[in-house]
C-alpha cells in the first residue's frame, strides 16, 4: 500500500507510506517500531479499514475491504476488528466498569442480561473482574483502565486486534504485564495482533517486528 498526506500549511506532499506489505495471519502477533510521526498510526489505520490508501489494496480474509461500501466497512469494524488506543477512553458519567464494557456490543440481538455476562467474562480475562467490576469508571487506575479497554475489545470477539500505543502506565511493571495479556489473548484465541510502539521494550516478546 502507498499513502501520502498533504501538509496544508506549506501545501506539499509528504508520502507517509510507500510500497508497504506484509501479511498477519490469525493467532500471530506483529509489532512495528519507529520514532513519534513515522507512520506507525498511519500504518495501522490503514490496516484496520479505518482509512484508505491512495494505491494498493488491504484485504482482509481475502476480501479487499478498500472495495467496499462505506456501511459493509463499518459492519466489519463492528464484528471482526478492534481498534484500540487510549485517546479512546470515553466512559459516560457516573457508569460502571461493567456497563462500560457491555455497552460495547451494542444491541446486536442480545439481552442486557446476556451483555453483561460476556462483560464479566471479558473483565475476568483481562484479570480485572473481581477488582473493578462494579466501580464507576472515573475511579479507575491507569493500569486498570487500561485492561477495561482491553476487555471493550475483546468483548466482541474480534478476528483482528490493532493496539496503537498501549496505554500509559503507573510502572514498567504494569506495562509489561498489559502486553502480556495482549500476547496471550491473541495466541489462545487465535486473534491476529498488530501492535505499535515507539518504545521497543513494549514490543519484546512479539511474534514478528517492523520498523
Amino acid at each position: 500500500i502507498t499513502h501520502r498526506l498533504v501538509a496544508m500549511e506549506r501545501m506539499r506532499e509528504i508520502v507517509v507510506l510507500d510500497e508497504v506489505s506484509f501479511e498477519l495471519q490469525a493467532g500471530a502477533a506483529v509489532g512495528v517500531y519507529g520514532a513519534r510521526r513515522s507512520g506507525k498510526s498511519t500504518l495501522l489505520r490503514l490496516a484496520a479499514a479505518i482509512e484508505s490508501p491512495d494505491a494498493g489494496a488491504v484485504r482482509f480474509a481475502g476480501r479487499d475491504v478498500t472495495r467496499i461500501s462505506p456501511r459493509e466497512r463499518a459492519r466489519l469494524l463492528r464484528s471482526s476488528v478492534a481498534f484500540l488506543t487510549s485517546a479512546d477512553w470515553l466512559p459516560s458519567p457516573g457508569e460502571t466498569v461493567l456497563d462500560h464494557v457491555a455497552m460495547s456490543l451494542g444491541s446486536g440481538g442480545l439481552t442486557l442480561r446476556e451483555a453483561k455476562r460476556r462483560a464479566l467474562l471479558a473483565l475476568d480475562r483481562v484479570g480485572v473482574a473481581a477488582l473493578c467490576a462494579e466501580e464507576i469508571t472515573a475511579s479507575l487506575s491507569l493500569g486498570e483502565r487500561a485492561r477495561v479497554m482491553l476487555a471493550r475489545a475483546l468483548v466482541r470477539e474480534p478476528r483482528l486486534l490493532v493496539v496503537d500505543e498501549p496505554a500509559p502506565m503507573p510502572s514498567l511493571g504494569d506495562r509489561e504485564r498489559f502486553c502480556a495479556i495482549l500476547r496471550a489473548v491473541s495466541s489462545e484465541r487465535g486473534i491476529a495482533l498488530l501492535m505499535a510502539s515507539e518504545d521497543m521494550t513494549t514490543l519484546r516478546g512479539v511474534g514478528a517486528l517492523m520498523s
